[in-house]
């Protein structure tokens, strides 16, 4: 498998969006400032084993060796190092009867970015791969890495964090390249090499990354041919030694059928003989593209003999080129008449933005995306049987984090936009992107049902009550039409109430809205949940809030109800009878206690660390208790203020800012954002031009 290579790219951050931060230990920013050369943007983490390449490195790119790597001298890790945990994920009753649980999972590989030159946390444009359909992935790898640049890849914080608010753990990248890529042997030497007492140190230094940086584990790609059978079995001492530490800390280990037992790189494409003791080494092994039918059926087969599961064989699918028109031997895999056969590892999803012209959209790439999780029907209850593309949707059923302790909020924001709101209220008119931020986002995109016309349902950036885009949901209601929004497992209390923000966009036909809720349910798979609709903007019993900038949020009761809140939806019925055109918006849904609105406790010792230029570096110190994220702006000279950024780090960087006409000093105000988006007081410091 071949990464992109070396792109150069000039990035100046401007912005970002939202997420729940429970206290985590984080580097301390004066440890890390006090040893850090690093003064302007902070990049994601890149290195080769121990030796550096001959000559010099290209423009922009740093070599690194990871063998001297340590926390206290790493200047950019307090940007770097993620700060959500890994959720718990639960699964709801299959939106059809075809997807399954408890077999076939998906890893995907992903490129996000250059390996040089990869922003720590988001940029000033919204063309980024926002992955959001999490829901049906178990595992993610950061893919990347190039003889030129580096070879071992950290993930960068918002990917991380992102992952963990759904449940998903997230891998850093070893890629031992090809000859032909540049490869050099000497790189897997280096990356095997043991120390006087037996041990690979290597293995003990990657196992630190993790843990200081805060993903999940390692995926082992050696391709770089010319070993020989010493080399092998040091790879497999290596590899077994990395998969013990980096259990004692919570981590995993996959490796890609590349390399076998005698130090060759020989793809098989199965499961055998020749790569069988890495796969005992590791957690679980990607199959190269070269399987067949019989190969896939084989190599089930022999993990079971091996007391392993099935399923932690990742079977290749190389969709960079073509996505989701890719042709694949899906029943393989994952046959719809018996048992699946393998999980899925998809090479390269995010063909879903790559794929489409220059000139496109958010609105564009997540058509695309919908249709390669979802599939052609976009409806994951409503399969399209005649689809040659077998989407995630209609295999595996999805997973949520939707659960535990109230309270839960969501404002839909996907992680990247074009332009930033709060309170409906546009506070930067540059776009972002910044995927740590992003929402517990609804993780069966869309149900929609209705006796009448479906209208389309989907994240839309024309508008947002808080962030960077809504749901929209447009077209003609002829029909009363439900939209399922989440599957949850949420606590049901006396107190117990749902806000619901919401607006019709101008010229649209009138709606009226009910809350849809279940507490238990449904069955069979693929059925409506057993909703029980509750008036929302027409009848007693329902507190209206004020409308804010065409934004109205209304708070509807839980009375009455008990146990667990297990599916949440809205459903739509149009004032016209006749079905007029309706363009209405869902902005922000909370379920909480009705007292629950504390705002959290200020951060507090915000400092400006480095400045040069109009490129500043900030940090600050946690604040107290839980928070969603940090958010800052700066204080401009006319009394408003400019949404700057956010971010669930406790450091952040902005670039190219310049002073305005007649300032002296620049003011730049932090504050910690609750669950709820309730905002803590500010903290302030000031940067003198």
């Amino acid at each position: 498998m071949n990464p992109p290579g070396p792109t150069r790219r000039t990035v100046l951050l401007a912005g970002a969006a939202a997420t729940l931060l429970p206290q985590l230990p984080m580097p301390a920013f004066a440890a890390s400032q006090a040893a850090a050369v690093n003064t302007g943007q902070p990049y994601a983490s890149y290195w080769y084993p121990d030796s550096l390449p001959a000559g010099t490195p290209g423009t922009g790119i740093t070599w690194n060796s990871l063998k001297t790597w340590t926390a206290a001298s790493d200047a950019d890790l307090a940007f770097n190092a993620a700060a959500v945990p890994l959720a718990a994920r639960f699964t709801p009753t299959a939106a059809n009867g075809t997807a399954r649980s408890g077999q076939a999972r998906i890893q995907s590989l992903v490129s996000f970015g250059p390996t040089s030159s990869n922003p720590s946390q988001g940029a000033a444009t919204a063309d980024y791969y926002a992955l959001t359909h999490w829901s049906y992935l178990d595992e993610l790898v950061f893919w990347g890495g190039s003889s030129g640049e580096g070879i071992i890849l950290a993930p960068n914080a918002p990917i991380v964090d992102a992952a963990h608010r759904h449940g998903v753990p997230v891998l850093g990248n070893i890629f031992l390249p090809p000859v032909a890529y540049g490869g050099q042997l000497q790189w897997t030497r280096d990356l095997v090499q043991k120390d006087s007492a037996g041990h690979y140190p290597l293995a003990a230094q990657l196992v630190a990354v993790a843990a200081a940086y805060g993903f999940d584990g390692w995926f082992v790609n050696a391709e770089t041919s010319g070993g020989n059978t010493a080399l092998g079995t040091d790879m497999q001492g290596f590899l077994g030694e990395l998969k013990s530490l980096a259990a004692a800390q919570g981590q995993r280990v996959t490796w890609y059928d590349a390399m076998t037992v005698n130090g060759t790189v020989s793809w098989q494409g199965a499961l055998n003989t020749s790569n069988q003791a890495f796969f005992q080494a590791a957690n679980d092994m990607f199959i190269d593209f070269r399987w067949s039918t019989s190969t896939l059926a084989a190599s089930g087969t022999k993990a079971d003999g091996l007391g392993r599961s099935r399923y932690e064989l990742w079977a290749g699918v190389d969709v960079e080129s073509n996505g989701s028109s890719t042709s694949v031997s899906w029943d393989a895999m994952v046959p719809t008449a018996k048992a699946h056969i393998t999980s899925i590892g998809f090479y390269r999803p995010e063909w879903t933005r790559n794929h489409l012209p220059a000139s496109r959209t958010p609105g564009d790439f997540h058509a695309a995306d919908d249709r390669f999780w979802t599939g052609r029907s976009l409806d994951p209850s409503l399969p399209d049987s005649t689809d040659t593309w077998r989407a995630p949707a209609v295999s595996v059923a999805d997973r949520s984090t939707v659960g535990g302790a109230l309270p839960f909020a969501s404002v839909f924001n996907t992680g990247h936009g074009l332009r930033w709101y709060e309170d409906g209220a546009v506070t930067s008119d540059a776009a972002w992107n910044h995927l740590g931020l992003q929402d517990r986002l609804p993780s069966r995109r869309w149900v929609v049902r209705t006796a009448g016309q479906r209208p389309t349902v989907t994240f839309d950036f024309a508008d947002a009550w808080r962030g960077g885009s809504s749901v929209l949901v447009s077209g003609v209601l002829n029909q009363p039409t439900t939209v399922d929004v989440y599957g949850s497992q949420l606590p049901i209390g006396d107190d117990t109430v749902v806000d619901l923000t919401f607006r019709t966009d101008s010229g649209s036909g009138s709606v009226n809205v009910e809350l849809a809720v279940a507490t238990a349910e449904p069955s069979p798979a693929g059925s409506t949940p057993p909703y029980t609709y509750l008036p929302v903007n027409s009848v007693n019993g329902v507190r209206a809030v004020a409308d804010v900038n065409g934004w109205q949020t209304v708070t509807v009761p839980l009375t009455g109800f008990s146990g667990t809140l297990h599916a949440i939806g809205v459903r739509l019925t149009a004032a016209d009878a006749s079905g007029s055109t309706v363009n209405w918006r869902l902005g922000g849904l909370a379920v909480r206690e009705v007292n629950d609105t504390q705002p959290p406790a200020a951060p507090s010792n915000l400092q400006i660390t480095a400045a040069t230029g109009g490129d500043l570096r900030f940090a600050w110190d946690a604040a107290p208790g839980a928070v969603r994220q940090y958010t800052l702006h700066r204080l401009l000279p006319d009394g408003t203020r400019r949404f700057l950024g956010g971010t669930c780090q406790r450091a952040f960087f902005v670039g190219g800012l310049q002073a305005e006409q007649g300032e002296q000093q620049a003011w730049f105000e932090l504050r910690a954002t609750g669950e709820l988006y309730t905002a803590s007081a500010p903290v302030t410091v000031a940067h003198t031009w």
